[in-house]
């Protein structure tokens, strides 16, 4: 609950949106047992794939899979078991798993309170190219790189950057003060979500406060740049669709 009541820091406009963890409301979503589900981007608003926030209870579990749907699953805090088909992880907090199109998944085994950021969309075969192999790995061990040159914004890749992959999922870290280099405008939508600190995010001509917890959707050609603010280092996670033809 917000101290005043009817004040809300989201916002949802023609071709992004702020989402406020105050403003949340969890589901029951098919597929998922003994969690609540916040689906806070999906074709409903207008993006071209669903981001999920999900909560595990005791017992909690996630099903799907055998379709064309591809989702990266990122534990944001606890731990969980994930099977691919006949390959299972134990994954920790930084852990992820890229779940390929037309294979099975099972998310289990969690400790109680886990909570898991969820990518899904529909995949979009390349002719030529095999779609992609199940992944499982942790941020933690992915090493960051400069971003154009910037030791002070550090980008990291978790998923590889092959014809195969039609979506992108990177965590940008940004030291106090650090921005984006300019103010970005390109086909790629993103759905983001802010991990630590805080910063002001551009989105077209609004400027906004954003903070751990929040939810940013970015659609495509949307002016889009960042900031980081306050003493502390900020980081967001987010995805974007790569690879495949606009026309």
């Amino acid at each position: 609950m917000t101290d005043l009541f009817g004040f809300t820091r989201s916002v949802v406009k023609r071709n992004y949106a702020l989402l406020s963890p105050a403003g949340f409301v969890a589901s029951s979503l098919p597929g998922w047992a003994n969690a609540q589900v916040v689906a806070v981007i999906t074709p409903v608003l207008g993006a071209r794939f669903c981001q999920l926030l999900v909560t595990l209870g005791p017992d909690g579990s996630g099903t799907g899979g055998g379709n064309g749907q591809e989702l990266f699953v990122f534990v944001l805090e606890g731990s969980a078991h994930v099977q691919i088909g006949d390959s299972t992880a134990a994954l920790a907090t930084g852990g992820y798993a890229f779940l390929p199109p037309g294979l099975a998944y099972r998310i289990a085994g969690a400790a109680p309170g886990t909570r898991l950021l969820v990518f899904q969309r529909e995949y979009t075969p390349l002719a030529g190219v095999a779609a992609p192999e199940p992944i499982f790995g942790n941020e933690h061990e992915v090493t960051g790189a400069p971003f154009l040159g910037d030791e002070a914004a550090m980008l990291k890749l978790l998923l590889p950057d092959t014809p195969a992959f039609d979506m992108a999922v990177n965590i940008f870290t940004f030291q106090p003060g650090a921005t984006l280099p300019f103010v970005e405008t390109h086909v790629m939508e993103h759905g983001m979500m802010m991990i630590k600190g805080q910063g002001i995010y551009r989105l077209d001509s609004d400027w906004y406060p954003v903070q751990n917890g929040d939810v940013v959707w970015m659609g495509p050609y949307c002016p889009q740049w960042f900031v980081a603010t306050g003493k502390e280092t900020a980081r967001y996670i987010y995805y974007k669709d790569v690879n495949r033809s606009v026309v």
